[in-house]
């Protein structure tokens, strides 16, 4: 069977989605999620022309002086008059320049006697020193922030300032969660068997997408058990991790046929995470990953939180690729990319010594993954190479 590239294979998951639908919430309820309409600003900012500086409000054709300081003029307590030839008014950082004048005078350059103010200093260099005008950040009607892209704390804060209190994101995308694996126990039971982990890992991988988890817990190597949580789960996104290879006991993929899942594909040209799935089950996208945690950990990454992003309104959900200099010489690639756990230290990429999928502690200890393309050559210390950060 030839195995599909991980480029199609992340295309083919994504059609594999369905949109959900919108809703507005207030801004402090917005951070990570993905605008799905342009937040448009209600307000021009600043509103008037503002000091960038303390110091006084005149008129450029005035100077030297001397001139007489005849007001104050704080932010939020205006001075309400016009000023004439050779009058100033004491202002400081954000007020508004009072009608009349077009330039401060820092009050480091300036001196002042009693109510007579005096240039002392090579005094400002042309008219409108130090003056933010109305509309330097924006102007009523600009787009604050495009479609689809992700409020971070600046976008939110733009936002807000912008007059704007409620913004419209996608309702939270409901993610199905499901290890399956005789093996496993919950994380703490006392014994030798094996804490299950891929359910945690996935919920962190998610935080801040605005997801909303439906745990399916640890399923056990029986095809009716599977079966029957498969298709009774109502989520848009399902994703079990483990079962998804061609042993004895590995049932996820004929649960899924049983529950009526149409497999789009299975296996893909990636290391670790060969054994992946995707299909869809009505509407809801189906992702069936490896149950190493490493495995589990990569195939997410690419394929996992770029569909929830996807589904929540992202133009760009893929992990941003960066380059980084090799700390040390790679092997020639073979025919599957390769994500190898690695540092970052002095700028340069070193590569895990071992990169077996159940090394978790090595994950762990990574900030990167460098990214190996289908039959690269050998590479020396110092080539570039591309990453993902990871940490």
């Amino acid at each position: 069977m030839t195995l599909l590239p991980v480029a199609e294979a992340q295309a083919r998951v994504l059609a594999l989605g369905r949109p959900v639908d919108t809703v507005e919430v207030p801004l402090d309820q917005a951070l990570g999620r993905w605008a799905t309409a342009p937040v448009i600003a209600r307000r021009t900012q600043p509103s008037a022309d503002l000091s960038a500086m303390d110091g006084y409000a005149l008129r450029f054709a005035d100077l030297p002086g001397p001139l007489n300081v005849i007001g104050e003029s704080a932010a939020g307590a205006p001075f309400s008059g016009t000023i004439g030839a050779g009058e100033a008014v004491r202002i400081f950082t954000g007020a508004a320049m009072p009608r009349g004048t077009d330039t401060v005078l820092v009050q480091e350059e300036a001196a002042r006697d009693g109510d007579t103010l005096t240039l002392d200093g090579e005094g400002p260099a042309h008219r409108g020193r130090n003056v933010r005008r109305r509309g330097l950040d924006f102007a009523e009607g600009d787009v604050l922030v495009e479609q689809g892209q992700r409020l971070t704390p600046a976008r939110l804060a733009v936002a807000a300032t912008g007059g704007v209190a409620r913004i419209a994101v996608a309702r939270p995308v409901r993610v199905a969660l499901a290890a399956t694996g005789d093996e496993l126990v919950e994380p703490g039971t006392p014994g030798d068997a094996l804490p299950e982990s891929n359910r945690l890992l996935l919920r962190a991988l998610l935080a801040g997408t605005g997801v909303e988890i439906v745990d399916l817990g640890i399923l056990p190597d029986r095809l009716d058990r599977l079966t029957d949580a498969f298709a009774s789960v109502d989520a848009d996104v399902l994703v079990t991790t483990g079962g998804a290879s061609v042993g004895d006991h590995d049932l996820v993929r004929p649960a899924l046929l049983a529950a009526g899942t149409t497999l789009d594909f299975w296996r893909i040209a990636l290391r670790p995470g060969k054994p992946m799935l995707a299909g869809r089950r009505g509407d809801m996208a189906v992702v069936g990953l490896p149950g190493n945690p490493v495995s589990a950990f990569v195939t997410a990454l690419l394929v996992v939180r770029p569909l929830v992003a996807h589904l929540a309104g992202a133009t760009d959900p893929f992990p941003p690729v960066s380059r980084a200099l090799l700390g040390q010489d790679l092997p020639a690639n073979n025919e599957r990319t390769d994500y190898l756990r690695a540092e970052l230290r002095d700028g340069r990429a070193f590569a895990s010594t071992i990169q077996d999928s159940s090394m978790l502690r090595t994950l762990a200890r990574s900030t990167c993954l460098i990214v190996r393309d289908p039959y690269a050559p050998a590479a020396r210390a110092g080539d570039s190479a591309e990453i993902l950060m990871i940490a």
